[in-house]
């Protein structure tokens, strides 16, 4: 039997397998062995593990969502008030000024004037 890959989730096909077997397992009323991890003891017990890990899991994402989308919300307000604080110093200092310069806006005079383009000849 080759070695398991435990680092990858198991396909949720096969888990739903794992799970009518023993719900099956629970029908047989004959079933007894030896291997302590086969028992039914151990089986209830490990399904039950399962369950729980599932719905921590659950919340966990959950929780994950709701703080990436108030992360993102926050990334918003944030930008929003960065760029009204922009038009602010364009509009109290001008387009031209230190001050607009220093918070990250190019000075008008720096501004590349456009140029005409030479119209080409039709032959």
């Amino acid at each position: 039997m080759p070695t398991q890959d435990k680092t990858r989730r198991l396909p949720s096909q096969s888990i739903s397998q794992d799970i009518d077997s023993l719900h099956g397992l629970q029908t047989v009323s004959t079933y007894d062995t030896t291997r302590t991890d086969a028992s039914v003891a151990k089986l209830l017990q490990a399904y039950q593990d399962m369950l729980t890990q599932q719905q921590a899991e659950t919340e966990k994402l959950t929780l994950y969502r709701a703080a990436t989308d108030a992360a993102r919300l926050a990334e918003w307000e944030f930008h929003n008030a960065i760029l009204a604080m922009k038009e602010v110093i364009r509009g109290q200092y001008g387009s031209d000024s230190d001050e607009a310069q220093a918070v990250g806006l190019k000075k008008k005079s720096e501004r590349k004037r456009p140029s005409r383009k030479k119209s080409v000849a039709m032959a």
